[in-house]
């Protein structure tokens, strides 16, 4: 068991896949599950946009603010 491997009770943040968290829980480790998944589905080009918009948009915010 996983509380043997470390020695002591083990708390666990699952990000993503949910059959990670339910194996856990079947192991009696307390667990929280968050359905996580990256940006543009993996899509570096996509990635790349995104973070391109992101980055125009705090210059627009910060030009509005020098105002």
């Amino acid at each position: 068991m996983l509380k043997d491997f470390f020695g002591k009770k083990v708390k666990v943040i699952n990000l993503g896949i949910a059959s990670f968290a339910d194996d856990l829980r079947k192991q009696g480790v307390e667990t929280i599950h968050t359905d996580w998944r990256p940006p543009a589905g993996g899509n570096k080009k996509i990635q790349a946009l995104l973070n391109k918009v992101a980055n125009w948009q705090s210059q627009v915010k910060s030009a509005k603010g020098a105002r």
